[in-house]
């Protein structure tokens, strides 16, 4: 309607309909409508986003308009056409590609850009394999209101003539811009109460505000994070400090110093998710060596536990496992915040006198690791130069996990000992390529490639594993080490549900989805003769505890969220970062609560003080991070530097 009204009140200008001589200012409106359009269809053909009712319906259909009619609206201050026009043009080239970056990104991580992403830069090169698998011819439609816009400009001869819009007019199109984006958040405050105050979930952010407002939020949220720092004096801590007391778990007589002394060897195990232990594919045993160790004497195997990774996912498990905090939300906290002051499990095992190491294949500034290990006191990193890669011994992210194993026993027999060594795995990576000869089983008969190929990198990996216990034996480390294994994150993502509804035979359900975030946990004590299946609800937050308890290391002063899983104090209580959760009896996730035993959805007042609970939980840990709080506290004693503090500022 506004649009109409500038075409009428533009001066000297003929609202007849020929070819060449259509209303000035028709360009603007061909645009906004175009680009209106291709994002409302990106959002139902591109993005997995449930929506629930009309209002939600509606509420996605308006949420492009408001900011469309802002930034192509400012083309109305040009005074010169082709000024105008090549705003027009480029503001729409711009728009496509944050779309198209979105989509492409949404494919594989199921999630949508934030800006700390964006600097990761370091890391495309690597990236290159899985980002190849997930573009396509078809995907030039992305760029379909480009290519109307160029149309209506070159051949139709849209906007021509110019003349100046008058103050008011110009006014009034600006006020309608506004009236449309409060409408917008208007009904998203009624569909989703304090949406930006409380929401830890890109996707609904997305889905009520819009994908290109969403963006104008995530640069809010990460200045006030930066600013955070700037301003904070550490007595936010009083409070943190307060919480984390009260929730604190104690060990048990049982597993404290159980494995002390001992060499603490971790294992990542690159993107293994739960289904596949103690499973088959089409009568193929897919991990016949992990499954021998879930009901093995010396191994405790926790078959409830989840990983609790955003968009960090293998760098956002280390930063779990080694401090018991939460990543960030919007980007790799080894990326944001490698300069922040923390008190990892490193840092402790260094106080006891190990040897603290990372061994990772893979090029050193990955993820950002040379810088951020240094700020976790990790002693040393083995990168890609420590070791023997080739053609031969290596398969799309880098170096197998066979020969991985075998060179990184060789190099853990001439550390000093005791020593911890992170071993971070590569060949079950995304897209899950395999070389021909080690493909011991065929792969899956679904419509997905990914997942097809996803049960012959498992199988690889596993059996790797089982030649990595060999040669810790071989070389005489086997004994006196406690061997720790989990998985990192998802492998196979929501984008794959009709092929995973096909393997498990249900329905994936948002229910179902959540529980497949389900990754499995081992902790091997050799002759131990301890261990059995855990069931409780557990997280990759719990892990720091629990070793260093294992290891018979007080972390009573520790400024961590997780709890020891052996402690009966520990709560069954897992939080994932977008604010949903599980727990013995409950699962919240996308806004819904649901029974955990039965996976019907029940009212969410049921949840209502575990979303609190997590809300509190990811608040805390966010503070910490942004404002590097840890610099305020003294891990020896306890003790809170808030007078030290303020001498600094």
């Amino acid at each position: 309607m506004m649009l109409l009204l500038i075409n009428k009140r533009v001066k000297g200008e003929d609202v007849g309909m020929k070819k060449k001589n259509w209303p000035t200012h028709s360009i603007l409106a061909i645009a906004i409508v175009a680009t209106w359009i291709k994002t409302y269809v990106v959002y139902h053909t591109s993005f997995d986003m449930e929506i629930e009712n009309i209002m939600q319906q509606v509420i996605l259909f308006i949420n492009p308009l408001s900011f469309l009619l802002l930034i192509y609206g400012l083309s109305l201050f040009f005074k010169r056409p082709k000024a105008r026009n090549r705003y027009i043009v480029l503001t729409s080239i711009i728009l496509s590609i944050i779309v198209y970056a979105n989509a492409v990104f949404y494919r594989f991580f199921t999630d949508f850009i934030t800006i700390p992403v964006l600097f990761q830069t370091s890391n495309f090169g690597d990236l290159g394999a899985s980002a190849a698998e997930s573009i396509f011819l078809t995907d030039i439609f992305y760029f379909m209101d480009v290519i109307v816009i160029i149309v209506a400009l070159k051949w139709l001869k849209v906007g021509e003539k110019f003349t100046i819009v008058k103050p008011a007019i110009r006014k009034s199109y600006f006020v309608f811009s506004a009236a449309v984006l409060f409408l917008n958040l208007g009904l998203s405050e009624i569909e989703r109460p304090q949406l930006l105050t409380r929401s830890f979930d890109r996707e609904v952010l997305v889905k009520n505000i819009g994908s290109y407002n969403y963006h104008l939020y995530d640069l809010y949220i990460q200045s006030k994070s930066h600013a955070q720092r700037a301003l904070a004096d550490g007595s936010e801590l009083v409070e943190v400090n307060n919480f984390v007391r009260s929730s604190q778990a104690d060990p048990t007589e049982k597993t404290f110093g159980l494995a002390e002394d001992r060499n603490l060897i971790i294992v990542s195990l690159e993107s293994l998710q739960s289904f596949v232990i103690n499973n088959d594919m089409n009568g193929h045993e897919i991990t016949p060596f992990l499954n021998s160790l879930t009901a093995d004497e010396d191994t405790f195997y926790f078959s409830n536990f989840y990983h609790q990774t955003g968009l960090g996912k293998t760098s956002d498990s280390e930063f779990l496992v080694e401090n018991s905090l939460y990543p960030l939300g919007g980007g790799a906290v080894f990326f944001t915040h490698s300069g922040n002051t923390f008190h990892s499990m490193a840092e402790s095992l260094n106080e006891e006198g190990y040897f603290t190491n990372v061994l990772h294949p893979n090029n050193k500034s990955f993820w950002n690791r040379d810088m951020m290990y240094k700020a976790l006191d990790i002693q040393k990193y083995y990168d890609e130069n420590s070791y023997i890669v080739n053609e031969e011994n290596s398969v799309s992210w880098g170096l197998k996990d066979a020969p991985f194993f075998e060179q990184s026993v060789d190099l853990m027999a001439e550390m000093p000992q005791p020593f911890y060594s992170r071993l971070i795995t590569l060949t079950n990576h995304y897209p899950f390529t395999l070389d021909v000869e080690d493909q011991n089983i065929p792969e899956y008969d679904s419509n997905s490639n990914t997942l097809n190929k996803y049960f012959q990198t498992v199988n690889y990996m596993d059996e790797a594993l089982e030649l990595f216990f060999e040669d810790l034996k071989e070389k005489g480390l086997y004994d006196n080490s406690i061997i720790v294994m989990y998985g990192d994150h998802y492998g196979i993502s929501e984008n794959h549900n009709n092929a995973m509804s096909q393997y498990l035979e249900k329905e994936i359900t948002p229910f179902e989805s959540a529980k497949l975030q389900n990754v499995p946990l081992f902790v091997h004590i050799p002759n131990s003769g301890v261990g059995e299946e855990v069931t409780e609800v557990a997280g990759q937050i719990d892990v720091r505890p629990t070793i260093l308890h294992l290891l018979g290391i007080d972390t009573s002063k520790d400024m961590q969220l997780g709890a020891d899983l052996f402690s009966e104090e520990h709560e069954d209580f897992v939080v994932f970062r977008d604010g949903g959760f599980v727990t013995d009896e409950l699962v919240y996730t996308k806004n819904v609560c649901y029974d955990s035993a039965t996976g019907v959805e029940i009212a969410v007042e049921s949840c209502q003080p575990y979303i609190d609970r997590a809300i509190q939980e990811l608040g805390y840990s966010d503070q910490i991070i942004n404002g590097d709080l840890l610099r305020f506290y003294d891990l020896k004693t306890g003790n809170l530097l808030i007078e030290e503090a303020e001498k600094e500022e």
